[in-house]
């Protein structure tokens, strides 16, 4: 056995393992609908995005635009086709038109400068870019990750629907650190379904990662970002 077949192998058993788990809790949740599930492939090669791929997955995820038009270019050579391309980082202006080049999604549009930058680089495709806005579930006052505030979701998201190029989705966010997950996807379950009353199109959510996704299918989650237990730990930081 190759170390490629190995490799394959490892990545078939913990997508096995990381499938049942959605699985289990979405029947946890009395959901009917499917969560599906966006590999975050960053710090990996495009080997082992290959070898995802023949496996079943769909969708990878992305955050640091370098690499990923790296990835992206070198799967389409070795003529690996039928993924969508997620970016979930935090995004430069300045890069935002080149990442709406490649990717098929993005899921963190957080400021309203974002949106004319992707719109350009949107421009360019044969079909409109879907985009989630991303949601800060920080306290006030707590020096926060990346998001909009839910105030100011209505805004930013009807820039979005303004722009020609761009298409909402819906909404993506990340548990705070320091604190349970469930509680922060609780206010976010708020948030989202107060959102959908004046965007019922957008209804995809992003939320949870390998340590919280059982939290976030609780509350709601269409779409779950998972990593570490996939892939394993992650090689040195390039």
């Amino acid at each position: 056995m190759t170390a490629n077949d190995v490799r394959r192998s490892e990545l078939a058993d913990n997508l096995a393992a990381v499938r049942e788990r959605i699985d289990a809790a979405t029947r946890a949740a009395g959901r009917t609908d499917e969560v599906a599930l966006t590999v975050v492939t960053k710090f990996f090669p495009a080997d082992d995005v290959a070898a995802l791929a023949s496996l079943g997955v769909v969708d990878v995820g992305e955050n640091r635009h370098q690499e990923a038009e790296g990835k992206h270019a070198a799967c389409l050579e070795a003529g690996v086709g039928g993924l969508r391309w997620h970016f979930i980082g935090g995004l430069q202006s300045n890069k935002a038109a080149a990442v709406a080049r490649w990717a098929d999604v993005v899921e963190s549009i957080d400021r309203p400068k974002l949106v004319g930058a992707l719109d350009r680089g949107a421009a360019e495709r044969d079909a409109p870019l879907d985009v989630l806005l991303q949601v800060s579930l920080d306290p006030p006052g707590r020096d926060q990750r990346a998001g909009v505030e839910a105030a100011d979701l209505a805004g930013l998201a009807a820039r979005v629907e303004a722009a020609e190029h761009l298409r909402l989705r819906g909404l993506m966010a990340v548990a705070p650190l320091g604190e349970e997950p469930e509680p922060a996807f609780g206010r976010l379950a708020t948030i989202r379904s107060e959102f959908l009353a004046d965007h019922p199109g957008a209804d995809l959510l992003s939320a949870g990662m390998s340590g919280d996704l059982e939290a976030a299918i609780a509350h709601g989650a269409t779409h779950v970002r998972v990593g570490t237990a996939v892939l394993g730990s992650r090689p040195g930081v390039q």
